[in-house]
């Protein structure tokens, strides 16, 4: 059943002919197909907190271009490029959502197209702070978990008792202190300043949960770290930095394409219970292509605990 091969070179101009031609939304929609057969294969897996609701980390990542070849792609006067906006769901790290915009399109208006599932928690950058849209979320019954920007202005309505052992410096239920930021957002805000004693650096969270314990709060943040993870493994190992074609077509096609193979692999190694990291499996994969042989066989001799060597000192997708 699990066979792969493919009889023979393929040259590079065929491939850009066809992400000239070929729709993209094609690779989009057989994109959804496998990230609704992965979903539920990772649903259970642990991701650091014990949280049963749905936890997504959601950022972007920017794709630099030639302005000369991609002249489309407006991002600077001198340069080109595209973003990737991705809703990665942390039981399993699978996008659940991609846009992908010019490199001029501001981050925060992605939040007005973000699916929001009432119940599920969203770890979003900072760049993505914006009252409005975030009272959105609030009103649709999901939580958000945000940094503050260092001109965020709250007025404190009272304190919460806190554990400083914990890194905890403070938890605060507050309200916009700006006219503006009031009218977008009227509600209470909970306000919660940590301290990461491994980076030896200071936070300031934002969130609209009034119940989950603060360290609770400061871990999930912590765990948006894996959206970049994901951002730097496709750059790396699926190469969307060179593109076949130069068109908004070809450029949407590659990046649906990776994701596809990214959401494919996690499919394989979690159907066929593989211990290898995703890294090593796309490796085998990447080297017989051009052999007819069943995949279990390939993963026979392979070492499960190999790791990518990108994130040898960071935490590891499908560990």
């Amino acid at each position: 059943m699990y066979h792969i091969g493919i009889r023979g070179a393929v040259c590079r101009n065929t491939l850009a002919n066809a992400n000239e031609q070929r729709d993209w939304r094609i690779y989009a929609d057989f994109a959804q197909v496998l990230i609704q057969t992965a979903r539920p294969l990772y649903a259970n897996d642990e991701f650091g907190v014990d949280l049963q609701e749905l936890v997504y980390a959601f950022d972007s990542t920017t794709i630099d271009l030639c302005a000369s070849l991609f002249p489309w792609a407006h991002f600077k006067k001198t340069k080109s490029a595209v973003k990737l906006h991705t809703l990665l769901d942390l039981h399993g790290n699978i996008p659940v959502f991609i846009s992908i915009t010019k490199g001029n399109v501001h981050d925060v208006t992605v939040l007005d197209v973000l699916p929001v599932e009432p119940g599920a928690y969203y770890m979003i950058d900072r760049g993505y702070l914006d009252f409005s849209r975030l009272y959105k979320i609030h009103r649709s019954q999901a939580f958000f978990v945000i940094p503050a920007k260092s001109n965020t202005r709250l007025r404190r309505l009272y304190s919460l008792p806190v554990d400083k052992k914990s890194g905890i410096l403070s938890d605060q239920v507050a309200v916009c202190a700006n006219y503006q930021a009031s009218q977008d957002y009227p509600e209470k805000l909970r306000r919660i300043r940590y301290y990461d004693e491994e980076q030896n650096k200071r936070f300031v969270f934002l969130t609209n949960n009034m119940t989950l314990p603060a360290t609770s709060i400061a871990k999930l943040y912590k765990c948006r770290w894996q959206v970049e993870l994901f951002f730097k493994w496709i750059k790396q190992h699926l190469r969307i930095k060179g593109f076949y074609g130069t068109s908004d077509n070809a450029v949407r096609s590659q990046i649906w394409i990776a994701v596809s193979i990214y959401v494919l692999v996690a499919i394989v190694k979690k159907r066929l219970n593989l211990r290898a990291s995703l890294y090593s499996i796309l490796q085998v994969l990447s080297v017989s292509l051009f052999e007819k042989e069943p995949i279990l066989r390939m993963f026979s001799e392979i070492d499960p605990q190999s790791q990518d060597p990108l994130f040898h000192n960071q935490l590891v997708l499908f560990d």
